[in-house]
């Protein structure tokens, strides 16, 4: 919800005159009391979508109402006020859940932005809210885990396809870059199937050693091998009755691939070191990140194997290919960060979200997700801006491209010039320069919100040079 009322609560009464007055004006319902105790009073009958508290106040300080804000009402942002500018109140502030810390006497636009903040988070707040309801309302999505999300066309597609799958025992390969998520489609694959009440077993085939893959698929019998010290059931018995899920099997050997499509076409295992076959009652999801039909190609990899795995196919989506729905795991990544490592509530900015927007996350799902987390971790802000993200955006790109910005301008100016008739030309370098320089200046002013002292510093010029260039090139 938008931000409509306001608490204050200062003893001293000019200091309530001031922003009563100030932010009635403006169209915000105001109420105000001198202590603690009046504004719980207030507060117990009333619902505040922000709240400015002083921290030295009769009977309990800012401090303590703070703390009881906190639990009583959680949706209210408190902001704490003080003329005491050491850093034990700002941290103790912080640590306790303010949404801000203000000292007095006020900067005359410290109020101002402060709400515009408030109100901005307040906004996000609830887009993310109608997001999540949006999920959780759809059919498709209640057929999948809550930590599945998205409302893309590309993962709705997804939750079709596994709609389709999941109530079969057909043979299921996923596919996908790394990072995308694709155990967590295999464990919604088994989860909403028949067997969702038998075990779902997962085995990394990448992750082990070919000599102990073996083993941990089928099993041993004591003495099989030096170490085999007693008997060991493998996945495949481990997962009786359920789901047996090999990620990265496109990285599994070819003496390997020959006895495991054995076991899939007799549908019994003899355990590594044993003579005697038992059944089994196993459905099948495979994942690579690796394109299996190449590997065929390369002999690298069975096709008679390939087409046992390959009954059906699910393509999991790239992030990059998801519009719309790094919000959405941002905030969810977000909240399970808070929760996993106690941390007081906190959101993304439009600003930051922008950021994470432009970004092509190589890594995915998994990317995202720690970012988020690293993000949300040292950060002492309650919002995290575009600072929180550094490395993220548009520049990574120019790295990636292992392109100077001198050599982009070069191609650039020779492709412009090469329309050119140079020689009748007399004023080139200040065309170029003009043309430049302009964007220079408002890259730089925008990325400081307009503040000419710290943009004119970024530039490594003074201000008064600023102001007269910005004139020059016409710049508002």
């Amino acid at each position: 919800m938008p931000i409509k009322k306001i608490l204050i609560a200062d003893d001293e009464e000019s200091i309530r005159w001031i922003l009563s007055s100030d932010l009635s004006r403006r169209g915000f319902e105001v109420d105000m009391a001198e202590d603690g105790a009046g504004a719980r009073e207030l507060a117990s009958t009333r619902h505040y979508d922000l709240a400015l508290f002083d921290v030295n106040m009769p009977e309990s300080n800012g401090l303590e109402l703070l703390t009881e804000f906190h639990l009583r009402h959680p949706h209210t942002l408190v902001v704490i006020m003080t003329a005491e500018t050491s850093m034990e109140n700002a941290m103790e502030a912080m640590k306790r859940g303010a949404y801000d810390y203000l000292t007095k006497p006020f900067d005359p636009g410290a109020i101002d932005a402060v709400i515009l903040k408030a109100q901005k988070t307040a906004n996000l707040s609830r887009q993310v809210e109608q997001l999540r309801s949006q999920i959780e309302d759809g059919d498709v999505s209640k057929r999948i885990p809550r930590c599945i999300i998205g409302t893309s066309a590309a993962m709705q597609e997804l939750y079709k396809t596994l709609g389709r799958v999941v109530a079969s025992n057909v043979t299921v390969l996923i596919t996908g870059e790394s990072g995308t998520g694709k155990e967590l489609v295999a464990r919604a694959i088994h989860m909403n199937s028949p067997r969702s009440t038998h075990p779902f077993v997962a085995l990394n085939c990448a992750a082990i050693p070919h000599d102990l893959l073996e083993s941990e698929l089928f099993g041993h019998e004591r003495g099989a091998f030096t170490g085999a010290v007693e008997r060991r059931s493998g996945k495949f018995e481990q997962a009786q009755g359920g789901t047996l899920f090999m990620d990265e099997i496109g990285d599994m050997s070819l003496d390997l691939q020959a006895k495991l499509l054995r076991v899939l076409q007799e549908k019994e295992l003899t355990r590594t070191g044993g003579n005697r076959a038992m059944s089994l009652d196993v459905r099948i999801v495979a994942a690579t990140h690796r394109d299996l039909g190449k590997l065929v190609e390369e002999q690298q990899f069975r096709e008679d194997l390939f087409y046992r795995l390959n009954v059906i196919k699910v393509d999991v989506p790239p992030l990059r290919e998801r519009e719309g729905d790094i919000a959405l795991l941002a905030e969810f990544f977000l909240k399970r960060a808070q929760e996993d490592f106690g941390l007081e509530n906190k959101v993304c900015s439009p600003e930051a979200f922008e950021v994470l927007n432009q970004h092509t996350w190589p890594g995915n799902v998994r990317e995202l997700e720690n970012t988020i987390k690293r993000a949300a971790l040292l950060s002492s802000d309650s919002v995290l801006t575009p600072g929180d993200f550094k490395g993220l955006g548009s520049v990574p790109e120019v790295e990636r491209n292992s392109t100077s910005l001198e050599q982009i301008v070069r191609e650039k100016l020779e492709a412009s010039l090469t329309r050119l008739e140079l020689e009748e030309l007399d004023d080139l370098y200040s065309t170029v320069i003009r043309q430049v320089e302009k964007p220079l200046l408002e890259i730089a002013l925008q990325r400081v919100r307009g503040n000419q002292v710290k943009a004119a510093k970024i530039l490594g010029i003074n201000r008064n040079t600023l102001r007269k260039k910005m004139t020059t090139l016409g710049i508002d």
